[in-house]
């Protein structure tokens, strides 16, 4: 299914740096890891049983999506307390154990923290909610109503209507850049910014490696409250939100301030720090993010919601990120709980076994840290749910023009015979997607050719090769439908290749005699690669 080559000199190593530069993280969304109690929902306890499988892809660490207390009204991403875990995960005691098996195999825990927003059921904004006088009374985002009773400003939530929504007990309308359930924490406040940065070091003395910051450009608004002008790309859209510029409900100058107090706080423990960002002004602002004194490094969506891919979208992508003294560094996704499975929105049906390996070499092959989400190393196609079997609101909201995140959330397959390939005895709260059992990771293990095989060779070639995990990323001259490009660092050089058309590709790389290819799949050689194929060719370093 794939080809090997020549396996590169095992004395090959990557010099003493940051642990976090140019590692690679594996994302787990609690709740379709793994469940351990059987209530169909996974925990933290399932996610302990099945870490050494983690380990033996090859990563650095794991990413928890959020396991905190919380209603659940946007599955954990609505807080009502920052410093416990949620009873359906289980208990502190659990994620104590969790981190102490982690660290026993090497892996780096990394955990979310939201500073944009709590739940509503959050005791910070159930004190706000009482009146305009209290001691939380400016916790959050409150406003007075227009003369005529309206909205504040004209403001519109992600997730459907205004971001505003009226609260009669403190007769004020209070601002949700989410659901309604979600009230923005005004972080302009300093005592907000202080029970942030003790919640933070909450987890960190509980050993935590560090923190991806969620939704961090939503974290502070303009308190002027100026309406957000129409959208620079007028037309029909799916999303009320996206009629609009977002330049005032988010992305405040002030944020920048509060990060360098989170910076300073994680170097304390030596902890890593990586921000979420979306939006049309993504780039600038993950880069002033990460900056000299501000956060290791920011992870955009770029690639998490790209239809497709074009040699020309990838370099204009990572060349956007300079090496330069002071710049940030970047990091990459190509799926997560947020966005459709690569694998389906990249290519068809039929193509699917073969485009997971295409673009499992490309992800180990770029310059910057790299995120694995779960399943992504089996190969697994975004899940195909009907109406009735979602879950996520903004689909609900919003069906069928959006199918919305569900079909990424569906649980882990981990052994093909199992009842509900093995995640839980009980229904899970999201069926096994179809097809996904066939790909379970038993049926993987034993198979040199799998997606599973390839994926712990990949990675094993990125800890071993400096110019892979650390090197400057120099694009050459190739063919419209071929990337190509070299990953360099001193002595090292590393040659990546791939056709990303539809018709194969004759090119012969420079001193094509030098290289000696450590993998290639799909059929691609030094001469020519077939239509999605590519590989790694190595030279120096060893």
């Amino acid at each position: 299914r794939g080809a090997m080559s020549t396996p590169e000199p095992a004395s090959e190593t990557v010099p003493a740096v940051d642990w976090w530069r140019g590692a690679c993280l594996y994302q787990i969304y609690p709740r379709s890891f793994a469940d351990a109690n059987g209530d169909g929902v996974g925990d933290l306890a399932g996610i302990t049983a099945h870490l050494d499988n983690v380990a033996s892809l090859g990563v650095d660490g794991i990413w928890l999506s959020p396991f905190f207390a919380s209603p659940m009204k946007d599955f954990g991403y609505d807080i009502s307390d920052y410093c416990d875990v949620d009873p359906i995960f289980g208990t502190l005691a659990d994620f104590d154990r969790l981190v102490e098996r982690a660290h026993g195999l090497g892996l780096k825990v990394i955990i979310d923290q939201v500073f944009s927003h709590s739940s509503d059921r959050h005791p910070w904004f159930q004190d706000s909610r009482v009146g305009r006088t209290g001691s939380r009374a400016d916790w959050y985002v409150w406003a007075d109503a227009k003369p005529d009773g309206t909205a504040p400003t004209n403001w519109l939530s992600v997730f459907g209507g205004p971001a505003w929504t009226w609260d009669g007990r403190r007769r004020q309308y209070y601002l949700h850049n989410f659901l309604a359930s979600q009230p923005d924490l005004n972080l302009h406040n300093p005592e907000v910014q202080a029970a942030h940065l003790a919640s933070a070091r909450f987890w960190l003395e509980r050993g935590v490696d560090g923190f991806r910051l969620d939704a961090i450009n939503f974290s502070m608004h303009d308190p002027a409250l100026t309406d957000n002008p129409p959208a620079e790309r007028p037309g029909p859209h799916v999303r009320a939100f996206d009629h609009q510029q977002h330049i005032h409900n988010q992305s405040h100058p002030d944020i920048l301030p509060f990060l360098e107090r989170v910076r300073a706080l994680s170097d304390q423990y030596g902890a890593f720090t990586v921000a979420e960002v979306g939006g049309d002004h993504a780039l600038s602002e993950m880069q002033a993010f990460t900056s000299s004194g501000r956060l290791n490094t920011a992870y955009g969506f770029d690639f998490l919601y790209a239809d497709t891919l074009t040699p020309k979208f990838v370099l204009d992508t990572l060349m956007a990120w300079p090496e330069a003294p002071g710049a940030g560094w970047p990091s990459w996704a190509f799926s997560n709980h947020d966005s459709s499975r690569a694998v389906s929105r990249w290519t068809s049906p039929d193509q699917r076994a073969a485009r997971a390996r295409l673009d499992m070499l490309l992800l180990v092959s770029l310059r910057g840290n790299i995120f694995l989400y779960q399943g992504e190393e089996l190969g697994l196609p975004q899940a195909e749910l009907s109406l009735d079997q979602i879950r996520d609101p903004e689909a609900i909201a919003n069906w069928p023009l959006t199918r919305g995140r569900d079909g990424a959330r569906t649980p882990m397959p981990w052994r093909a015979e199992a009842a509900h390939a093995g995640f839980s005895a009980a229904e899970p709260w999201l069926p096994i997607g179809v097809g996904h059992a066939a790909l379970a990771v038993d049926r993987q293990a034993a198979d040199e050719g799998s997606q599973l095989a390839l994926t712990r060779r990949l990675l094993a070639l990125r800890h071993r090769r400096a110019s892979l995990r650390l090197g400057a990323l120099v694009p050459l001259e190739a063919p419209a439908s071929l990337l190509a490009f070299e990953r360099v660092f001193e002595g090292e050089r590393t040659l990546c290749l791939f056709n990303l058309g539809r018709e194969a590709v004759d090119w012969r790389a420079a001193d094509a005699g030098a290289w000696r290819v450590a993998e290639a799949v799909n059929g691609a050689s030094l001469d020519r690669l077939a239509p999605g194929s590519g590989l790694l060719a190595f030279r120096g370093g060893g």
